[in-house]
């Protein structure tokens, strides 16, 4: 798929999404773009502090691979 079919999907997903927070992440991800920074300055504390919470998981090893839950779930 070219990337003027992905860019007119896309549009069309957005006219009919209704979810403010993923709304809200979208702006912040093309504001970031727009002005060159980092997203994560952008991000709010509650969503630093998940994605904290997800590297340490993946530090302590309570994670489970992918394969397994491929398997579990039988895709």
């Amino acid at each position: 798929m070219g990337h003027e079919a992905i860019k007119l999907e896309l549009i069309e997903w957005l006219t009919k999404l209704d979810d403010d927070e993923t709304i809200q992440y979208l702006k912040i991800v093309k504001d970031s773009n727009d002005k060159h920074t980092d997203w994560w300055d952008d991000l709010s504390d509650d969503q630093k502090q998940v994605i904290q919470r997800g590297l340490n998981d993946i530090d302590q090893g309570k994670v489970i691979p992918h394969d397994e839950v491929k398997r579990k779930y039988g895709l």
